[in-house]
C-alpha cells in the first residue's frame, strides 16, 4: 500500500485494506472539503478528494485556467496511487476534469475502473454562452442551484474569498474545448437530479468504449449535499469489471 502525500489530494481516512481508491473532483468554486464526510460512509474504499489550486490551503496559488493542463497535473499526482485500482467521481465541472484526468492516465497505461459523472447528462455538447462573471449574478445562481444557502452567500468574507476562484473556474470551463478522443475504456455512470436545470451536457456514450448508463436521483444540481449517492457508488464499485480492457 502506497503512503503518499500531495498538495493535490486530501485523504481524511487512509484504508490500508481497501480494494479501490475513489478520487473525487469538486465543482466550480468547490474544494476538497466538499467530500470530507464521504469516507465515513464509503468504508470499503479509500476516498481521495482533489484540491484545485487557488482555494483552501492553496489559496496563495493562482486558480487554474486550462482544464486539460489541470487534468494533466492531477494525473501526475495520482500516478503514485495507481498501485490500487482507481475510480473517479466528478461533480459538475469535476466531471470533465475527471474525464481528462482519466484520459491522461490511460495514456500512461493506468486503467480506471469507473467514472461517475455527477450533475452531467449524456447529450450532445451545447453551444455555451460566454462565462458569467458578474459576482452578484453568480451568487444568485449558486443559491438557486443549491450550492450554498443565501445567508452564506451574503457573507462579505465568503464573497471576498470564494468569488475570485469561482469566477476563474467558470472561465476555465467555458474556455475548455473537449476533443472527441481519446476514448475512455471504463464504464461511465451519469448521475442527474430530477430537478436539475443546470446539468452539464456531454456525449458520454460517444466518449467510452465501455457501457454508459444514467442514474436518476431526487434533487437539484447539488442533490449530493443532502443525499450523496453512496448506495449507487457502493453497488457499482463492488461489481466486477466484465470488459477485457
Amino acid at each position: 500500500m502506497t503512503t503518499y502525500t500531495s498538495r493535490w489530494l486530501v485523504c481524511d481516512t487512509a484504508r490500508p485494506d481497501a480494494r479501490i481508491r475513489l478520487v473525487c473532483f469538486p465543482h466550480a468554486g468547490g474544494s476538497a472539503s466538499f467530500y470530507r464526510a464521504w469516507s465515513q460512509s464509503l468504508t470499503e474504499v479509500e476516498v481521495h478528494a482533489v484540491q484545485y489550486p487557488g482555494r483552501a490551503d492553496r489559496l496563495d496559488e493562482e486558480p487554474p485556467n486550462d482544464l486539460v493542463r489541470l487534468a494533466t497535473d492531477i494525473a501526475d499526482a495520482l500516478e503514485p496511487l495507481a498501485d490500487l485500482p482507481l475510480a473517479f467521481f466528478g461533480h459538475s465541472l469535476g466531471a470533465p476534469v475527471a474525464l481528462e484526468t482519466a484520459r491522461a492516465l490511460q495514456h500512461r497505461g493506468i486503467r480506471i475502473e469507473h467514472l461517475f459523472a455527477s450533475g452531467s447528462r449524456d447529450a450532445p455538447l451545447p453551444v455555451l454562452p460566454g462565462p458569467e462573471e458578474d459576482p452578484a449574478q453568480l451568487l444568485v445562481d449558486l443559491v438557486r442551484m443549491g450550492g450554498t444557502d443565501a445567508e452564506m452567500a451574503a457573507d462579505p468574507i465568503f464573497q471576498e474569498v470564494v468569488m475570485p476562484y469561482l469566477i476563474a473556474d467558470g472561465r476555465m470551463f467555458h474556455n475548455y474545448a473537449m476533443a472527441p478522443e481519446p476514448l475512455l475504456n471504463c464504464p461511465v455512470t451519469t448521475i442527474v437530479g430530477d430537478q436539475d436545470d443546470d446539468t452539464d451536457l456531454r456525449p458520454w456514450s460517444a466518449l467510452s468504449t465501455a457501457p454508459v448508463q444514467e442514474a436518476g436521483v431526487s434533487g437539484n444540481h447539488f442533490y449530493l449535499i443532502d443525499n450523496p449517492p453512496y448506495a449507487l457508488l457502493k453497488k457499482a464499485l463492488s461489481a466486477p469489471r466484465t470488459d477485457s480492457c
